[in-house]
C-alpha cells in the first residue's frame, strides 16, 4: 500500500463529528515533497465524494507543487504573455482547472493548501469562507512580522515592501454541493520568474512577492506549514488531534503525506 492510498484508508469511513463550534475536529494530511498536480486534484476529488458521502471528516490538504500554471474559469488569452524564444527558463504545463479566478503559478516553495469542508459549519456562504482564508493567510504572515492586508474586489492577500504592493498570496475557491474544493497559495521561498510570463489572478499590473523577499531572509515551508494549520485551527474554530511534523518518504512519484490524526472533542 502506497502512502497515498493509507492516507485515503486513514481518514475515510469516519463517523461525521457534531457539527456545533465547540466539537468540530478535523483531518490534516501534509506533504514532504512536490506533488504533481494531477495528484493532488485526484485527491480533492476523492476526499470531497468522500466529505460529501459522510464517510470522512473535514479535511485539509498541505502541499507543495511541481511546476505548474492553473487556469480558473475566468482565464482571458491575453492573460497568457508570449514566451520569449531567447529565453531559457524551463516551459511550465498549464492546467485547466474549476476554481474561479483566472491563471496563476504553483511550485516549489510555495505553500498550498486544500481545504475539504462542509461550507455551513463555518461560513454563512463564499464570499465570507474567502475571507477566513485570508484571516489565516494575514495571522500566518504577521507571525513573521509581515503586514498583510485585504483589497476590495482582488481576493487573495497583499503586503508593502520596498518596490511597493505586491501580492503574496492567492485565493481560488469552489463550492461543489456545499462542499470546498482548491484553496489558497501562500508564497514563502519559491521562484517569482514564472509569474513574469502570465497577468496574475487576471490582474494588470499586479507584481508577486514571497516572504522570503519580503523579509530578504531564508523561510522554512515546512515551519510556515506548521504555523499556518494552527492558525487555521484558531480561525475556524477547528481542532487537530497533532500537527504532524513534516518527514519525507519516497513513493512512486515521489510524495509522501504525514497524516495527522483525527480526534473528537
Amino acid at each position: 500500500m502506497t502512502a497515498i492510498e493509507a492516507a485515503i484508508l486513514h481518514g475515510s469511513a469516519l463517523e461525521t463529528p457534531n457539527c456545533t463550534s465547540s466539537s468540530r475536529s478535523g483531518l490534516l494530511i501534509r506533504f514532504g515533497d512536490p506533488v504533481p498536480y494531477s495528484i493532488a486534484w485526484a485527491l480533492q476529488q476523492q476526499f470531497h465524494a468522500e466529505r460529501l458521502s459522510g464517510s470522512r471528516t473535514d479535511t485539509l490538504i498541505l502541499l507543495e507543487h511541481l511546476p505548474v500554471y492553473t487556469a480558473g474559469r475566468r482565464t482571458k488569452t491575453v492573460h497568457l504573455k508570449p514566451r520569449d524564444a531567447s529565453s531559457d527558463h524551463p516551459m511550465v504545463p498549464i492546467e485547466k482547472v474549476s476554481r474561479g479566478g483566472s491563471i496563476t503559478y504553483h511550485g516549489p516553495g510555495q505553500l498550498i493548501g486544500y481545504p475539504i469542508l462542509v461550507l455551513s459549519r463555518y461560513a454563512s456562504g463564499a464570499k465570507r469562507y474567502v475571507q477566513l482564508l485570508e484571516e489565516v493567510l494575514i495571522r500566518t504572515l504577521l507571525y513573521w512580522e509581515i503586514q498583510a492586508y485585504r483589497v476590495v474586489k482582488a481576493p487573495g492577500v497583499w503586503t508593502r515592501d520596498k518596490q511597493g504592493e505586491a501580492k503574496i498570496a492567492s485565493i481560488g475557491a469552489r463550492i461543489d454541493r456545499g462542499i470546498t474544493l482548491h484553496g489558497f497559495a501562500l508564497n514563502v521561498c519559491n521562484d517569482l520568474l514564472p509569474f513574469s510570463r502570465i497577468v496574475p489572478c487576471g490582474l494588470d499590473g499586479c507584481r508577486m512577492t514571497s516572504m522570503e523577499q519580503t523579509k530578504q531572509a531564508s523561510i522554512s515551508v515546512p515551519l510556515v506549514a506548521e504555523h499556518l494549520a494552527r492558525e487555521f485551527s484558531t480561525v475556524f474554530q477547528l481542532k487537530w488531534s497533532t500537527v504532524a511534523p513534516d518527514s519525507t518518504v519516497q513513493t512512486d512519484f515521489e510524495a509522501q503525506p504525514v497524516v495527522a490524526s483525527r480526534r473528537e472533542s
